[in-house]
């Protein structure tokens, strides 16, 4: 059978980092004889040759060639798609992995929709990913219709003959931005790009040292002089105009002026950051027209006015303003309703701990900048705009798996409030949201996968875009909201809880934590009802206001220990939470106490998932039963025998007298 996709995977000393993108690699959906892994050794020092050795020896679609090192990855990709038999080509880092059915998915995708280039979903491990590329499925997008740009680094799936018949490739020998150069080229030239945002394929791994070429500082010469050729290839194939201004734009923004901002420049040496900025101002002024700038938000257009002005102090000065923003973001109502949580919460930023405010000015509404009037007059004369664009603020909730940082927008439906200040000049911006996370379409479509689901809120407004984690301001209205759900076929329990010790708000899919067993822990003796042979107790769950049953199992384990005894019970909808019913199943033996435990659906387990009751059974000698604490029936059970009585003097010496005549 053809090979359908060669995953070329460049190769320098990646130490232990290697092991997780083999061990994906060989999970991989697709059949061995389908798809190829292509490792090219860049000259690696370490002890990695000889495991590649062993694993192509191991495995015949894995493949291993030797080479000495380059310096840099252009030549490593090169290597291993001249020797790629695919129809596909994917790029893999070293340091990286794929999701289990990545490549399966992603050709599929590819082939369906005629593409050149398939680009698949991307989680980002303490590295910054594109979040609105991935926000829908795009089967046919192109530079003019779809964030692209967004997406610039190499972890992608190429069609090999497409690259051939353009003659694109890697430009080699050490250098930055080479993936820049090369993506650019496919998406400018390809006749179609297919976007996967309903699977996530790619995850993009910060190395706990941070030791990734990507984080390592950059000779600002060298990289601005790599980053024109990027700009060359743009020139190259494309008129002067709108297009051309929008894709220069992601270059302004991404690599000069958020380079020049908040807490990331201030971070820099100052000789360092001198350096770095005459490099950008250089290029800004050599091949950026007014166009570029024009399309930023308004503090960006600041920014980069400021550079072309010369005018450093003040955007260190600006810097330092910004330095102080952070979102803010507060829960306010959580609840079930028909399987779904809604969360209604407000959001804003804050300035120094402090709501920030706007101004307005005739019908404007402006920035608060920390800017001199003359500088202000500076940036305005060369087409800046100062202006606050609240009318276009916006926020989003987004819920992120903590394990593989794999993220996903829930929808949301918010207004803008307006909030004047007491003497009317100024105002706080305040956005009024409601969200609702439906467990079995939130990621994208498809259920969520078992695990711990942070819930977060993305406010972009002004130029900032800036994430938190929701928190909460406890009302007492929430901790019904707060149960746990049982939800999907198979049926898994999904449980909002409060995250210590901030206290913010997280989903535990399919029982990850041991959550559940605390709520479990309020019930008492008198919340459980024993009569005619059947048991009956209140468990915090949500039961979405449905009629009907949720199955469940309830163990007994006597406390002094032997055979524990099972029986089937029912959930249904009580008026507070959920209801558990069970028939006491037969053997349940007189004279001991039982202890009681939940068993729940997990369908990661495959098997109930069990937790323990703080209530017991006591059956008596009689058979009669009621219920205790843990900590009563424990303690009777300790409770010493009364010795037998003594036998009376008279008794013990007539005793004495027999035993001395018969003996």
């Amino acid at each position: 059978m053809s090979v359908k996709v060669s995953v070329v995977i460049p190769v320098y000393n990646p130490g232990e980092y290697i092991e997780d993108c083999i061990a994906s690699l060989l999970r991989q959906s697709l059949p061995d004889d389908e798809y190829e892994a292509i490792f090219v050794d860049d000259g690696s020092t370490d002890a990695t040759p000889a495991r590649l050795d062993e694993i192509a020896a191991t495995y015949p679609h894995m493949h291993v060639i030797h080479q000495e090192s380059s310096g840099w990855s252009g030549k490593p990709r090169n290597v291993g798609t001249a020797a790629a038999k695919g129809e596909f080509v994917m790029y893999v880092d070293n340091d990286d992995w794929l999701g289990d059915e990545a490549l399966e998915r992603m050709y599929n995708y590819g082939v369906e929709n005629d593409a050149d280039v398939v680009i698949g979903k991307m989680a980002g491990k303490g590295r910054p990913v594109p979040v609105e590329l991935f926000r829908v499925n795009r089967p046919r997008a192109d530079v003019s219709s779809a964030p692209l740009m967004d997406s610039l680094t190499p972890h992608k799936m190429f069609r090999k003959e497409f690259l051939e018949s353009k003659g694109i490739s890697f430009r080699e020998g050490r250098r930055r931005l080479e993936d820049h150069v090369f993506v650019v080229e496919t998406y400018l030239r390809a006749s179609n790009i297919a976007v996967l945002s309903d699977y996530l394929c790619y995850y993009h791994i910060k190395r706990e040292d941070a030791s990734n070429a990507g984080f390592q500082r950059f000779d600002p010469v060298g990289y601005y002089k790599n980053l024109r050729e990027a700009l060359d290839i743009v020139e190259k194939y494309t008129e002067p105009g709108t297009l051309r201004d929008s894709m220069f734009r992601r270059w302004l923004r991404n690599e000069m002026v958020e380079r020049l901002r908040g807490k990331r420049l201030l971070a820099l040496p100052e000789d360092y950051r001198q350096e770095l900025y005459t490099e950008i101002r250089g290029v800004v002024t050599e091949r950026f027209g007014p166009g570029v700038a024009r399309g930023m938000q308004p503090t960006q257009q600041i920014v980069a006015a400021l550079v072309v002005a010369d005018r450093l102090a003040d955007i260190e000065e600006l810097a330092r303003w910004e330095a102080g923003i952070k979102p803010t973001g507060f829960l306010e109502s959580l609840k079930w309703d028909a399987g779904r949580l809604g969360a209604g919460f407000t959001a804003e930023y804050q300035t120094d701990g402090e709501p920030m405010t706007f101004r307005t000015e005739g019908e404007e509404d402006l920035l608060n900048l920390p800017l001199a009037q003359d500088t202000l007059d500076a940036v305005v004369g060369l087409g800046a705009s100062p202006l606050a664009t609240v009318d276009k603020a916006k926020v989003d909730l987004v819920v992120r798996e903590r394990t593989t940082a794999a993220e996903f927008f829930q929808p949301v439906e918010f207004t803008r409030e307006r909030i004047p200040s007491d003497d009317g000049t100024t105002f706080r911006l305040v956005l009024r949201a409601e969200a609702t996370i439906d467990p079995e379409s939130a990621a994208n479509g498809a259920p969520l996968g078992d695990g711990i689901w942070d819930v977060l809120i993305r406010i972009s407004s002004c130029g900032w875009t800036k994430e938190t984690r929701l928190g909460s301001a406890r009302a007492e209205n929430m901790e019904t909201g707060r149960r746990g759900a049982l939800s999907g076929e198979p049926v898994r329990l999904v449980l909002p809880y409060w995250t210590e010790p901030h206290g913010n708000l997280s989903l535990d899919v399919d029982l990850a934590t041991s959550r559940f067993d605390r709520d479990l822990k309020s019930l008492t003796p008198k919340d459980t009802v024993l009569a005619d042979g059947r048991i009956e107790l209140p468990v915090p769950l949500a039961m979405n206001g449905t009629v009907g049953t949720e199955s469940a199992r309830l163990r007994f384990k006597p406390l002094s220990g032997g055979s524990t005894a099972e029986t089937v019970a029912t959930l249904t909808a009580g008026p507070t939470a959920a209801v558990l019913s069970a028939h006491l199943p037969d053997g349940l033996g007189a004279g001991r106490f039982w202890g009681i435990e939940i068993g729940l659906p997990s369908a990661r387990r495959g098997k109930p998932r069990w937790a323990k009751l703080p209530v017991v059974i006591a059956v008596a000698a009689d058979a009669t039963m009621s219920t205790t604490t843990v900590a009563a029936a424990a303690a009777a059970a300790k409770k010493p025998t009364a010795p037998a009585p003594k036998r009376s003097l008279v008794r013990r010496v007539t005793g004495r007298i027999k035993r001395t005549l018969f003996k």
